[in-house]
């Protein structure tokens, strides 16, 4: 299928919201070293506004620098439950979404969105509660011509997307689970926060102690 010159692939599945809830339990840092520490985007990319958090079913976008007519035509393929996960290849001298299009991902059911680049209207966008992590903020805004693709795998952060990935974002950063290690990193996550409650019981024991 293709929109003019934004090639658009519907032909995969998402997750289950059951299995989305079972993530949403838990921190970007604890789900990274279930699974190894790996799959983890870089630190360039992170919460435009503090306290920022969303688990959801990935749909990548890829995009020409300093352009977002793909972005744009991906709200045709938004299904609630979905986390816009856009390559603007990290450019950083236009804003490849703003507050606008942040009200649309939210209106079309999407969770928030990711962004290889830069975005802009952070303060508006943290007032509406959409997450969005990004490379930081310009006001310069994009041009609208393409091309482009939807639904297609792309590159965030040093880490390869495809469509219908689990992908958790939070304050520390973002991570990609394959749907295919869901139950893997669900049983490795929850071993983890039990020895983490573990530890931190005994640094209480400590304080104790030491009072």
């Amino acid at each position: 299928m293709t929109q003019d010159n934004v090639r658009a692939n519907s032909g995969w599945e998402r997750v289950d919201e059951g299995v989305l809830e079972q993530f949403r339990k838990h921190s970007v840092a604890n789900l990274g070293d279930a699974l190894d520490r790996l799959n983890i985007a870089d630190g360039g990319i992170a919460p435009i506004w503090a306290g920022a958090k969303a688990v959801g079913t990935a749909l990548p976008v890829l995009t020409v620098a300093g352009d977002n007519k793909a972005v744009i035509d991906a709200l045709e393929h938004i299904r609630p439950g979905d986390i816009l996960v856009i390559n603007a290849f990290g450019h950083d001298g236009r804003a490849i979404i703003g507050d606008n299009l942040a009200q649309r991902f939210a209106v079309f059911g999407a969770v928030g969105a990711i962004v290889d680049g830069y975005v802009r209207d952070g303060a508006i966008i943290e007032k509406l509660g959409v997450p969005v992590f990004a490379r930081g903020l310009t006001p310069a805004g994009p041009f609208k011509n393409g091309p482009g693709t939807i639904g297609e795998p792309v590159a965030i952060g040093g880490v390869v997307v495809n469509p219908g990935d689990i992908v958790a974002a939070d304050d520390d950063g973002v991570i990609v689970i394959p749907p295919h290690r869901a139950e893997e990193a669900l049983a490795g996550v929850e071993a983890i926060v039990a020895r983490e409650a573990s530890l931190d019981a005994e640094v209480e024991a400590l304080r104790s102690q030491i009072a």
